[in-house]
């Protein structure tokens, strides 16, 4: 059984490494190849876009791909949908894995919006110096916001348009309290702006802890109809069951 990841988070490399162990279980993953020194997974790797609907269908049918993964990161909606419509049009079966995200917890003051630009926004009523933690490709919805300093953190430097106030921490998780909570004293922080992509939440212990405000942006919804497992578990289980039918069938 052949199975297409489309990875580039903790989760995708989570899975193909349990999948290189399951016998019968062949994993392609891909990336997308906006990262330059990217983390690779056990395994069989691509790198680089499809070309779109089209291409991800072309791809599958001459790959003779048996199941797909989409274990991109939960606001990569784009390469969702195209997974999605492909999937369908190749009539190959689809699982999105996404982690859960973020609940509220007593001491959070979460501001919650639909977008980034809606984000940059609600800043001014809520503080001076923001602390952006939503990927360098989101920094273009906060280049006109001068009444603020930003410190922006990415695994790459951030390109134009961009904050005129703009510090650029380049760094690479996963992140302890211990030291988002330096980070914030160090930078005097007053309030973070994240998307609830899930995960580790130590830059929000951190901002409960100090009182600090969050501007969280909701995740895009998942496309209509679409499987979905919250752990790599549950993924792998999900392929070993295709697996022991493809064989069954065979």
């Amino acid at each position: 059984m052949r199975v297409l990841v489309l990875g580039g988070t903790t989760e995708g490399r989570a899975l193909a490494s349990t999948c290189a162990a399951v016998p019968g279980l062949e994993v392609i993953s891909s990336l997308a190849g906006r990262t330059s020194a990217p983390l690779l997974p056990a395994g069989e790797v691509r790198i680089g876009g499809f070309g779109g609907v089209d291409g991800l269908v072309a791809y599958l049918r001459a790959e003779s791909v048996d199941a797909v993964v989409d274990a991109t990161h939960p606001f990569a909606a784009t390469i969702t949908g195209n997974a999605a419509a492909a999937s369908s049009l190749a009539g190959v079966p689809l699982l999105v894995l996404r982690r859960p995200g973020w609940a509220e917890r007593p001491g959070d003051v979460w501001h919650r919006v639909a977008t980034l630009p809606a984000a940059a926004a609600a800043l001014p009523a809520l503080g001076e110096r923001v602390f952006l933690t939503t990927g360098r490709q989101g920094l273009a919805a906060f280049a006109g916001v001068d009444a603020c300093w930003f410190l922006s953190r990415s695994v790459q430097a951030p390109v134009a348009p961009v904050p005129r106030r703009l510090e650029v921490l380049l760094d690479r998780g996963p992140f302890t309290a211990e030291g988002e909570r330096a980070l914030l004293a160090r930078h005097r922080i007053d309030v973070l702006v994240t998307k609830d992509s899930g995960g580790s939440a130590a830059k929000l212990d951190a901002a409960r802890e100090r009182g600090i405000p969050v501007v969280m942006v909701d995740r895009p919804p998942l496309p209509r109809s679409v499987t979905v497992a919250a752990t790599v578990e549950a993924a792998a289980e999900w392929l070993r069951r295709g697996s022991a039918a493809a064989c069954t069938s065979g």
